[in-house]
């Protein structure tokens, strides 16, 4: 029983943790509409990957490095913020440079580059870093399964909405940079702003 409620709880958390990466995948799915199935489980596989890896960063900062994780833990949102906002602008540049007609037919549809995944990756995984507190009372494996388990979670979500995103943006068309750039600015301001209320 024991088992079956820290299974069912794992995954509720892995849950609660990929929502910020799945409206992230919805927007890169709609931004490239023609994306190749390798390409969609590359992206899915890198915010599952860094879902699994950063409660284990926490975890081990917790278990080893206390003081020095909780002196950088207000930061975390921040940097989140940063990283979602450098993105989403740039996106929505990009948008109003198309609806102005600046940019050629050729160049409106941008892949998503390595470079900008991997930020996409730490910055809706970042604030997974704080699982390490919730499970800093677990052994090295709990916390691994733990981590695999929210890693897992992420991946299937993830990989349904480029589906979902990829489906919008041959609806959007024109308007999927504007629109996308907007949505990751939104998420930024919401991981910003849930985590400075939850301190008040």
């Amino acid at each position: 029983m024991e088992t079956v409620k820290y299974i069912i709880s794992s995954v509720l958390l892995g849950f609660g943790l990929a929502m910020d990466a799945f409206s992230v995948s919805v927007v890169n799915g709609f931004r490239e509409p023609h994306m190749r199935t390798r390409k969609k489980n590359l992206i899915a596989l890198c915010f599952g990957g860094f879902q699994t890896l950063m409660p284990m960063i926490g975890w081990a900062a917790v278990t080893f490095f206390l003081s020095l994780f909780k002196k950088a833990e207000p930061v975390i949102p921040w940097v989140a913020f940063g990283l979602l906002l450098f993105i989403g602008g740039k996106m929505v540049m990009e948008g109003i440079m198309v609806l102005r007609g600046k940019t050629d037919e050729a160049d409106e549809v941008k892949t998503l580059g390595k470079h900008t995944l991997f930020v996409q990756g730490i910055a809706t995984s970042i604030d997974a870093l704080s699982v390490g507190f919730t499970i800093s009372g677990y052994g090295f494996v709990k916390a691994l399964a733990v981590s695999l388990i929210i890693g897992l979670v992420t991946f299937v979500l993830c990989r349904l909405a480029l589906v979902l995103g990829i489906r919008l943006g041959r609806i959007l068309n024109r308007y999927a940079s504007l629109v996308g750039g907007i949505i990751l600015i939104g998420i930024g301001l919401e991981i910003l702003l849930s985590n400075l209320l939850a301190d008040l």
